[in-house]
């Protein structure tokens, strides 16, 4: 499958064997023992994923790398690019990155800070660095638990989305937008009923993000 060419319609279009690497920050980290080397997926949407996966359909034979990065933003997956994903040579690469390029805004202001664009540019930079090497990248948006799009929180998260959905569209990549995912569900149910901080999510928020990302990559659920 050409490098940078888009998801089929099915997960089983990932090729088996597979090497899917998943890439970020706390979200994506979620507990795991990073003395594992990356085998350790931690409690959350990744370690959920690989669950539905292989009980769906057990004939695949992929290997799972958890590197994400509790507090990490575009800049810390910058530094660290070449020796957790170029060295590593995923088949398939997931990125979830900019929630705390938005948050350090705010509750860090003394920090030198991330703007719109360096986050765009610079995450364009790291995929085309990785096109070589990777077959298939899927992009996840980063996301605010917070109904009020006027809350200047979601309103500058929802920018680092955009921007992140306009380079996907640009590069040719899969894009999962979490925050959407979220919003369907806050419809209905508080944030308080997923996490206390509009950040880091239970379990079900967990399995909110699975469930997008799957469908996202057209994921059959079905036994094999």
């Amino acid at each position: 499958m050409p490098a940078g060419k888009r998801l089929s319609s099915s997960v089983m279009r990932f090729e088996s064997p597979a090497r899917l690497l998943f890439i970020g920050d706390s979200i994506t980290d979620c507990g795991r023992d990073r003395s594992a080397n990356g085998t350790d997926l931690g409690n959350g949407w990744v370690a959920q994923s690989r669950a539905l996966i292989e009980a769906h359909h057990p004939e695949r034979r992929y290997e799972y790398l958890n590197l994400g990065i509790g507090g990490n933003r575009i800049t810390d997956l910058e530094a660290r690019w070449e020796a957790d994903v170029l060295e590593r040579r995923p088949d398939v690469l997931m990125v979830m990155i900019g929630i705390n390029d938005v948050w350090r805004q705010f509750d860090r202001p003394w920090l030198p800070q991330v703007s719109l664009e360096d986050y765009s540019l610079t995450l364009e930079r790291l995929l085309e660095r990785s096109r070589p090497v990777v077959r298939e990248t899927v992009l996840l948006s980063p996301y605010f638990l917070e109904t009020n799009r006027q809350d200047p929180m979601r309103e500058r998260m929802d920018a680092y989305g955009a921007a992140m959905r306009a380079l996907a569209k640009r590069q040719g990549h899969c894009f999962v937008d979490v925050q959407a995912a979220f919003d369907r569900w806050l419809a209905h149910h508080p944030t308080q009923r997923l996490c206390a901080d509009r950040v880091h999510p239970n379990a079900t928020g967990h399995a909110l993000i699975a469930a997008a990302f799957l469908d996202a990559v057209g994921f059959s659920w079905r036994t094999a």
